[in-house]
């Protein structure tokens, strides 16, 4: 099944050249900018830098940050998934480019099979650095791990019209997920993260685009002001009810399912094809790297460890669960937002 507009053709990732795309005086404040920032130990990279109330890696995600602030527009018919790191974005990725593209691809040849979600759904923040991101057709799909006060204007004010779905999932998994993640990506003259480190650093709000709790309630607060414009969802609402879930998703982007869709079984068939089983057990997730930047590299297999929920129970003490727990309960006291335990 063929169609003449496909959102986000498979793009190919360039050589990048900041210099020459980024305005001078925002590549110069990219420079100089993290020397005078306050500075704390990084999960995967030595340091992490505080811009703007979150931690941030100063060589790429601070750099990410200060150029879409100057320099990005969205347009009015973009989507983004927005997601703070490791709560289920490339499961929300893969399920949100299937529901969309769904009249474009059969299921037996989807690009799925043979690409990682992340290459059907390119990261802003990384492809903000290059030439052909305006070139690329409406509509766009794009992620983005940047908290919600640190978005421009341009994509968060309603006139936009652009779409924002968020996606959050349990501290307690988010930090055993971040942890294990990570590691595999720190440097081998740095020494492996200890559990204890990482809980140490979760806790006092110390992790990529953290605060955890404050990126969670930026978007939080936002969508109850705005649901038309941005969809909350938990991933633990997701796990167990899929269905519902991406009948939701395919509502809020102005796709609903039609009656005789759902009658073929179409539901059914994105939840089956984006199924963490049956994304990992893909070649292209067995063998493939995905390369964000020249120095960051993820090997595909990385991004399918296990998905599930209360996986943290098998590494955090009862300790850690219980202090984790009264910190979520004292952050999102006011803001009507619950977690399971």
């Amino acid at each position: 099944m063929a169609s003449e507009e496909t959102i986000n053709p498979i793009p190919k990732i360039e050589g990048e050249d900041d210099e020459e795309i980024a305005p001078q005086m925002t590549h110069k404040r990219c420079i100089e900018l993290p020397q005078n920032l306050p500075r704390d130990k990084g999960w995967m990279t030595e340091h992490l830098v505080l811009y703007q109330g979150f931690w941030l890696t100063p060589d790429s995600a601070l750099k990410a940050v200060i150029s879409i602030q100057n320099r990005f527009y969205p347009r009015p018919s973009d989507i983004f998934l927005a997601s703070s790191p490791k709560t289920g974005t490339t499961w929300l990725k893969a399920l949100i480019f299937a529901t969309l593209n769904r009249t474009c691809y059969d299921f037996s040849t989807h690009p799925l099979l043979v690409h990682n979600p992340h290459d059907c759904v390119p990261l802003l923040d990384t492809f903000i650095h290059q030439n052909d991101l305006e070139s690329w057709p409406s509509p766009r799909f794009l992620s983005t791990h940047m908290p919600y006060t640190l978005l421009p204007c341009s994509m968060t004010c309603a006139s936009s019209g652009c779409k924002l779905v968020y996606v959050c999932r349990n501290p307690k998994d988010v930090l055993v997920s971040k942890w294990k993640f990570m590691n595999k990506l720190r440097p081998k003259h740095l020494p492996p993260l200890s559990l204890d480190e990482a809980f140490k650093l979760f806790c006092e709000g110390v992790s990529h685009y953290g605060p955890y709790w404050d990126h969670v309630l930026g978007y939080w607060k936002a969508s109850l002001e705005n649901p038309e414009k941005i969809l909350f969802l938990k991933y633990e609402d997701l796990k167990r009810e899929p269905l519902e879930g991406v009948k939701r998703l395919a509502e809020f982007l102005g796709k609903p399912f039609l009656v005789e869709e759902e009658k073929a079984g179409m539901v059914q068939g994105i939840v089956r094809l984006c199924s963490f089983e049956n994304l990992r057990n893909l070649e292209v997730n067995k063998r493939d790297v995905i390369r964000f930047s020249k120095d960051i590299v993820v090997e595909n297999r990385n991004f399918f460890r296990k998905g599930n929920v209360g996986d943290s129970e098998n590494y955090l003490t009862a300790e850690m669960m219980q202090l984790l727990d009264e910190i979520t309960k004292k952050k999102f006291f006011s803001s009507r937002l619950i977690f399971g335990a």
